[in-house]
């Protein structure tokens, strides 16, 4: 098993070179060598092309796709679902994949964020992407399915309308995951779905 070894409190985490994270724990938190939290971000797009888009609990007004952490042994694909049932109450019969991006996207936190005294420190989030098709009735999400919901609010919006709303940290990030993305939700790209800010 090639790859990078991380200490993190008592356990030990390798990642091996398909990019899966080994471990003795699933809540260890997981920061690779260069100081990213391994993460899985996920659109869920409605049969006409809108995506879920949610409002964080305590956010101030804070909106986004819902997203987090994988977990010690977790493929991305695994961390997606865990993530899919934990912040929407969706399971996968609820879903279809209708593609994933290639590589890892990546963001780093600012300044502010970053908390110096964690070891080992994070710097930011390397995300990989998942758009999904609901292929359930609307009333399947449920933000309250888990005792700590991370969504108060949801709504459905234009394709492009989160890169006007995102945290500017985020926002280089999801461009890149919906246009990576978008020929997955239309076909090949011949139409646009929403207009483009």
């Amino acid at each position: 098993m090639a790859g990078m070894w991380k200490n993190i409190g008592r356990a030990v985490l390798v990642q091996t070179e398909k990019g899966h994270l080994l471990g003795t724990r699933d809540k260890d938190r997981v920061i690779d060598a260069q100081g990213f939290r391994p993460n899985v971000g996920i659109i869920i797009a409605s049969a006409d092309h809108r995506l879920l888009w949610g409002r964080r609990v305590g956010g101030r007004d804070s909106w986004q796709f819902p997203q987090g952490g994988m977990h010690a042994g977790e493929s991305a694909e695994q961390a997606m679902y865990r993530e899919l049932d934990e912040e929407v109450g969706l399971s996968p019969e609820h879903v279809k994949i209708l593609g994933k991006t290639r590589d890892w996207l990546r963001y780093r936190l600012p300044a502010r964020y970053i908390r110096r005294r964690e070891n080992p420190v994070c710097i930011g989030q390397k995300q990989r992407w998942f758009l999904l098709r609901l292929t359930a009735d609307e009333s399947a999400i449920r933000l309250d399915a888990h005792k700590d919901p991370e969504f108060d609010h949801w709504q459905w919006v234009n394709f492009w309308y989160p890169l006007t709303s995102v945290v500017d940290f985020k926002r280089e990030v999801y461009r890149q995951a919906l246009a990576e993305l978008l020929p997955a939700l239309t076909g090949g790209g011949q139409r646009k779905p929403g207009k483009r800010s």
